[in-house]
Parts: C-alpha cells; structure tokens; sequence
C-alpha cells in the first residue's frame, strides 16, 4: 500500500471493505477493494480470484477500469477505477416521482448496452447486472458497470446452473433450476431499463417465495404512457419468460429506438469498433488445379515467388490463397476462401484451419469422393476430395490470432493472450481437466490470468509460453514430451520449468517430444529422441556419436547437444515423426533425425545420428521449415517452396515417388505471392499465400 494514500471506507461488502485511496505517483482517486484471505472458504477465494481474471479480460469506456492487484496484511487488494457520481440506484432514487425524460433513459441505457456487449463477447455472463452495479462519473453523464464477483466465465454455447445474482433481478430459468445463458443477463437488462422508466423495480415483494411467483408470473406494473410505444415494446420483449424469445445484444443495439442514441454518444465515451463483414463460406466449390510443371517457368526465373504470369488487367488479385496437397492430392490444391486473406495455417490429421487478418477462424473439410462434378467417359484420373470452407462459430466478438491443430483437436489463441481448445478430449489435451470432447472453442480457465503468447499443439498434447516466459503443458504425457520429468499425463495445464538461463518465446510439438526455441534464439527439446531427432546426442564434429553418447528420451526440456546445432542461432524448427528441421539466423536448413525416404535432403539413405545441412538449398536463404511424417518443406526468403522425402499419396505435391534433394513446388496463380505460412502434418500440408507488393502495385 505504499503506493496508495487512504481516505475513507466507501463501502462494506459480503467480502471485505472498500476504500477510496489517492494514488501518489499521478495523485489519482481509485477504490481499493480489501478481501480478507485468511479466514474465506475455498468458494470465497474462488470468488475474489475469479473478479481478478475477469477485470483483466475486459477494456471499455462503460466498464470499470481494472489496474492491478496484490497481497498485503493477509488481504487480496484489487485496485480499480473511482467513479465519483455515485450509483445508478441512488441516481433514480434521488429523482422521487419526477420521471426521465426518453433521451435521458437512453442515453444511460445503451452506454449499458456497450458494456454489456463487450462483456458478453469476452464468453462472460455478469451475473449480477442491477442498478446498484451500474456506476455515474461525476457529471452523471457516463455510466460504468462494475461489480463482477460472480461473473463466470463460459464458452459460447455453454451453460451456467447456479442460481446466483440479487433476487430482484434474476430471470425465471434461474427461479425454477434451469440452466441459462446470456439471456438471463438480458432479462436483468430488462429489469434495469424498466427501472429507469419507473422508478421502481419491475419484481418486488414481502419475501423471497412471493418475489419467485412475480417473476415467474411475469408480471409487472405497466410502463406510463409518456413513453413511446417502442420502448414500452423493447422492455417487454427483454422481460419475455421464454428465454429464446428475449431479443440479442446486437438486435437490442440495432433496434430504431436505441440506433440515434448510440449515434449521440460522446466522442469521449467510447465509439463501436467497425469490422469488415466475412460472408460464411457454405459451399463454395475448390477451384485452380495446377498446370504441368512443364508448362510453368521455375520460381527463380520469375523472381523467386510464387505465381507465373502477370496480372490481368483491371482484375485485382486475391487477398490469399491457401493450397493444400497429400493425402491422395497429388498437385497443389487452392482452398475456397471468397475473398478474406488468411494469414496462418494449421494442420491436424483431420483438420485444416487458418486464421484470418480479422481474426476469424476459417476451417476446410473434404466433402465426400463422388459428390463433385462428374468425371468424363473414359477418364481414367482418380477422384479427387472437394472442399468446403466454414468459419467457425461461436467465435463472436472473439479475435484469433493463432492456431494450431492437434490430431483430433484444435487450440486457438485469441488476442487477449486467451487460449480455447475444442474436439476430441481423449489423453486430457483440451486442458478442460477432464477428458470430455468439446463441439465449440472453450476456454482453458486454468491459464485465465496468465497472457499467453504462443501455443503448439501434438498429437496429443499441447504446450503454451506466457508473455512472462513461463511454459504449461497438458495431455499425454509418455516419452516425456510434456516436459513434467515424468511420463505422467494431465488433463489440465502445468507449469513446466525450463533451465534459469533460458526464456522461452516459441513452443513447437510433434507426435512423441516438444521443443522450446528461447529468446536467444537457442532450441530446448524433450521427449522421444529416436534417430536422434531432437539432437540430444553429444556430437563434436562430424562423427558419429558413441553409443554412450546417445540419447534415447528426456523427461525436462534439455539443451540440444548435438553440433553444429548447439552453436547456431535458430530462429525457426519443426519436429515431424522421425525427423527434425531447423532455420538458422544465416538462413540455412539444417535436417536430422531418420534419412529412410531421403527426408534429410540428401539422396544417400544414411544411417546418420549427425545433423545435416541441406547442401542443395546453398544459396538459398529459408525462412521457415515444416515437417512431415516423411518428407519436409521449406521456403526461402524469395517465396521458393521446395519439397523433398517421401513421395507416396502426393506428399511432395508433384507427380513424382519422391527424392533426397529438394525440388520446387509449382503452384497456379494468375498473380505473383508470397508465403506466409507452411504447415505439415503426417502426409498433409497446408501453404498460405498473398500477393506480392509489386503484383499489387500493378
């Protein structure tokens, strides 16, 4: 508290005191919340904690600002914004019979609209939405919402069955046990709106069983008449018994009555951030097969990037482009995409996914061989999967930023520093600490207060970095690749610990080990380290280790060992099933791990634990790397994709059974690209591409 002056006790509250203090370093006025720990029950803390991480979440102009917290006397203190104008209840209490007028109840009502929209996108339902949590600046111009104690946080189709919130303003789903959503929050708004027009609130009685017959009767003294029609119409549809007959956030806030007040809002109060409507992509056919490679001049003789031909004139490239191939694709396939640029890939064995530059989440799945177009009499081609693009729901309000695919799962990273994971729930991956299988994105609560930066999903396990450096794992757990020094498996995040002298910045996961790449641009690795595929093996030179020098697994994230590795800075990795690959900072590819089906880059088979530079991309300077089951792809600093390894069911994305020495990947585009990002799994591969500055400048 030495950074606070007290001044007076404001309020006493179920958990603790709240001061009004002067913070001395800018001699700001700002409430302390003081709740005692010593003495709460596990559910208190529960409580206090979960205000903590639900403050954090949110940043608006009509919610109470969240600064910090700390411990201090055995005490939690959260220290929060001083709204001086007092409560909304002591507002309307103040007015005795004199009525507002319309423009003034509006103007409070949709600055609660704002707030309670920004809430809800954030998966949080408030819980306890009344006058008395509605707070007044000092000019009772702006309002701000407060008071989330018992705000819970959901995943978008979830549902909340705890009967919680002030009797007056709880919904009837809550008085009969029924489970509820957002809606209940909507009716609260309801009871709030009301109030406003009626001085009074819309449910009250002697005790608590008469209060529950009101509210499950639905009725209430009627609104007077000074007010129109349409807000008289808009309170009874929020205060409709049936749930899913109470209006949206966002119809409430298109409604006609309530559009000019938003409009009228104060530049200073906040403004509705706009974004660029993404059409939902239903059945948009795969279109662009590739052309011979015969046909088509290498990436060097048109610049280094991908593409062939010049712009047509008067018809503007595409923001994107994502390809996939393998899988029985044999040449690179163009994903539908309508017109969004997707600007990071993933794959799983059964997903492909991207990130749009809005934030969206747009996933790919194959329609079944036959449901396409007829094949002509006579052909003798096979049938190829068609594919269906979708952005994910549930996704409202939510802004991705990165994603990555397990086998069955995905975990997505939202730009919060808030991960949410869905699909299968088997060895405990989705970190929900249980092992149920998840439909839609859900958030991950035991990382709720930490700002993570950056996630890596495995087969089956994932692995995540905070902006703290600090480093979590969950799912399974054999051959160590969790990091935990065991072989244990978890169904929730734990905290790894990394080496003192390391800050973890990337995590990268294959089927059976991890690796961490550090701020200092160093690579840390632990699980399976079959073939030597993480580079434990102690290697000075050029020769091959003893067998007393060989590494078989690790349990903790371990230095890598094996030279020249241990002494280039990498700036870029990918563990597939057998073998590694990593970019230096010179822009060179170094592979390791098994040779069998040349995915080494090399044409002799070797039987080698030594590292090996990719002595045919000299010359060449990569920029990022991906492995596969079998094969590898890299991509140089120029847009050149090349592939090499195992060729079987299109792997290489050429028509060929594949080669130790990378060749380059011809892709079919009317413009020039860039690469932006490369993702391999098993036998698939997925290749995001934009137009290049010069394409777009012409």
């Amino acid at each position: 508290m030495e950074k606070y002056k007290k001044i007076r006790v404001v309020g006493r509250g179920a958990f603790g005191i709240v001061h009004l203090c002067l913070r001395k370093a800018d001699q700001k006025l700002v409430i302390i919340k003081q709740i005692p720990v010593e003495q709460m029950t596990k559910d208190e803390r529960l409580a206090a904690q979960n205000e903590c991480q639900v403050l954090k979440l949110l940043s608006h102009p009509n919610i109470i600002e969240y600064y910090e917290n700390f411990l201090e006397d055995k005490a939690l203190m959260i220290v929060m914004e001083y709204a001086p104008g007092g409560t909304l209840a002591e507002y309307i209490q103040k007015r005795c019979n004199s009525l507002l007028d319309e423009d003034t109840i509006l103007h409070f009502f949709v600055q609660i609209l704002l707030a309670l929209h920004h809430v809800h996108t954030k998966l949080i339902l408030h819980r306890d939405l009344k006058t008395q949590n509605i707070l007044l600046d000092k000019h009772q111009m702006i309002v701000k919402i407060g008071d989330f104690g018992i705000s819970k946080i959901l995943s978008s189709k979830s549902k909340a069955y705890t009967v919680v919130g002030t009797p007056c303003y709880i919904s009837p789903e809550l008085c009969e046990g029924k489970p509820y959503n957002q809606k209940s929050d909507i009716w609260a708004l309801g009871c709030v709106l009301y109030e406003l027009t009626s001085l009074k609130r819309a449910f009250e009685a002697a005790n608590l069983p008469a209060l529950v017959l009101k509210i499950m009767s639905g009725t209430f003294a009627p609104i007077s008449d000074r007010y129109s029609p349409e807000l008289r119409h808009l309170i009874l549809s929020m205060l409709n018994l049936d749930p899913s007959k109470r209006p949206q956030l966002n119809e409430i806030m298109a409604h006609p009555i309530c559009i000019p007040a938003l409009l009228n809002l104060y530049s200073d109060i906040g403004s509705v951030k706009m974004r660029r409507v993404e059409k939902p992509l239903a059945s948009v056919p795969a279109v662009s097969r590739v052309r011979p490679a015969s046909r088509i001049p290498s990436a060097r003789s048109r610049g280094g990037r991908v593409g062939h031909s010049p712009a047509k004139p008067g018809i503007p490239p595409p923001l994107s482009s994502v390809y996939t191939w393998g899988s029985g694709i044999s040449t690179p396939l163009r994903l539908p995409m309508l017109n969004t640029e997707v600007v990071q890939v993933s794959a799983g064995r059964t997903q492909k996914a991207g990130v749009t530059k809005s934030g969206r989440l747009i996933m790919w799945e194959a329609t079944p061989v036959g449901t396409g177009a007829p094949s002509l009499p006579g052909s003798i081609e096979h049938a190829q999967p068609q594919f269906i693009s979708r952005f994910l729901e549930g996704q409202s309000g939510v802004t991705i930023k990165h994603v990555s695919c397990g086998d069955l799962f995905t975990a997505c990273l939202t730009d919060r520093g808030i991960i949410m994971t869905f699909g299968s729930g088997s060895n405990g991956c989705l970190g929900h600490a249980n092992f149920n299988d998840v439909t839609q994105p859900k958030i991950v609560e035991d990382l709720l207060g930490y700002e993570i930066v950056h996630v890596s999903c495995g087969a089956s396990h994932a692995i995540a970095v905070s902006n703290e450096k600090e480093v979590f794992s969950w799912g399974r757990g054999d051959n160590g690749r969790l990091g935990l020094g065991s072989q244990e498996s978890y169904n929730s995040p734990q905290q790894v610990i990394i080496p003192p002298e390391y800050e973890a910045q990337r995590v990268v996961c294959g089927i059976d080990s991890s690796m961490i790449l550090t701020v200092a641009n160093q690579l840390l690795a632990c699980g399976s380290n079959r073939f030597n595929k993480l580079g434990f093996d102690r290697i000075l030179s050029a020769s091959e280790p003893s067998s007393e020098d060989q590494v078989e697994e690790a349990y903790t994230f371990t230095p890598i060992q094996s030279a020249p590795l241990n002494q280039e800075a990498i700036l870029c990795a990918d563990v597939g099933t057998s073998h590694s690959a990593v970019v230096t900072a010179l822009g060179q590819c170094y592979t390791f791990g098994s040779n069998q089906h040349g995915q080494l880059g090399t044409s002799a088979h070797r039987n080698s634990r030594v590292p090996c530079l990719v002595s045919a991309l000299q010359g060449v300077k990569v920029t990022m790397v991906a492995c596969g089951d079998a094969y590898t792809v890299a991509v140089g600093a120029e847009g050149q994709v090349f592939t090499w390894g195992k060729g079987a069911r299109g792997r290489l994305g050429r028509r060929d059974e594949g080669i130790g020495i990378p060749k380059i990947v011809q892709l079919e585009e009317n413009h020039s690209y860039v690469v932006t990002s490369v993702a391999c799994c098993h036998g698939n591969t997925l290749l995001a591409v934009k137009p290049s500055l010069e394409d777009i400048s012409v």
